[in-house]
């Protein structure tokens, strides 16, 4: 990031870091938005985005900054090796950033009372 003095900022990750504290963290403004407290409740679990090229990458999620750039941990990319949907190709990648410019679609791996839940932003 050329010229850019100021740091995007992820949500911090660690699963110690959540489990042993009392409340949950605060943003950088120093107040928790119910927008982060969302996002909290999507960590390490899976998801599966599409990027515009056709590509899936599925893998637990880690972390988003202000710009929508997602981290996935333990990803696997899938991809037709033709234009044809079967056969598909995989290959394991580990840690991974997706830019939100090439996001094309993105799903979660929760209930269906879960995924209405984090729709609806109060």
């Amino acid at each position: 990031m050329e010229g850019s003095s100021v740091p995007s900022q992820a949500i911090p990750v660690s699963e110690d870091y959540y489990c042993n504290r009392s409340s949950a963290p605060a943003d950088a403004a120093g107040s928790s938005s119910p927008a982060v407290a969302k996002l909290r409740k999507l960590l390490f679990r899976q998801m599966l985005i599409g990027v515009n090229d056709g590509r899936y990458f599925l893998g637990l999620f880690h972390c988003i900054d202000k710009q929508g750039n997602i981290i996935l941990q333990d990803a696997v990319e899938y991809r037709s090796a033709r234009h044809s949907s079967p056969p598909t190709e995989q290959r394991c990648l580990g840690l991974i950033l997706i830019p939100a410019a090439c996001r094309s679609s993105c799903q979660v791996d929760c209930s269906i009372e879960e995924k209405m839940s984090l729709l609806c932003l109060e």
